[in-house]
């Protein structure tokens, strides 16, 4: 029996940092290199830009932005394969939903699009894996960061997934 490939992945965080901090950590790429792409990164912050996100051990890949809108949005499609472009089965889509909460930031991260990737199922069922993984240890980063730089450290517990 084949287990059901899953299709979309969620992670989410709260920061304590207000939500245009935390826009700027997510968005600027001085900030990515930090929580994401510690190879370093490029941003073109405007529908239809171009991102391109490095790792030493992964090589370059590339994204393209479908909605930005400050500072709540950011949706990007993300080729699944360094050094290709993002095309609709050869990628998945990433979305990025930041909303006040209290005097924080609730960051939801939802990948999606991973049953409609051109691979086998095994190899769409380790890509979940690795994105459950990934986003994980970077909104970890991420809430580090922003908090970090808005004001004392967070309190312990502060980076909580669901």
């Amino acid at each position: 029996m084949v287990a059901e490939v899953v299709d979309r992945i969620e992670r989410e965080v709260y920061v304590p940092a207000p939500v245009d901090r935390v826009w700027r950590v997510l968005t600027v790429a001085e900030h990515i290199h930090a929580w994401y792409a510690f190879g370093g990164a490029e941003v073109d912050l405007r529908p239809d830009g171009a991102l391109r996100f490095r790792w030493d051990e992964h090589g370059e890949f590339h994204g393209r932005v479908e909605v930005v809108d400050p500072p709540s949005r950011l949706c990007f499609r993300m080729a699944v394969k360094p050094d290709t472009q993002p095309v609709h089965g050869d990628s998945t889509l990433v979305d990025f939903r930041l909303s006040s909460e209290g005097e924080g930031t609730r960051v939801t991260v939802e990948e999606s699009g991973i049953a409609g990737l051109a691979a086998p199922d095994e190899e769409k069922g380790r890509h979940a894996e690795y994105a459950r993984l990934a986003w994980t240890a970077a909104l970890e980063e991420l809430c580090a960061i922003a908090a970090a730089t808005h004001a004392d450290p967070p309190p312990p517990g502060a980076a909580q997934h669901v």
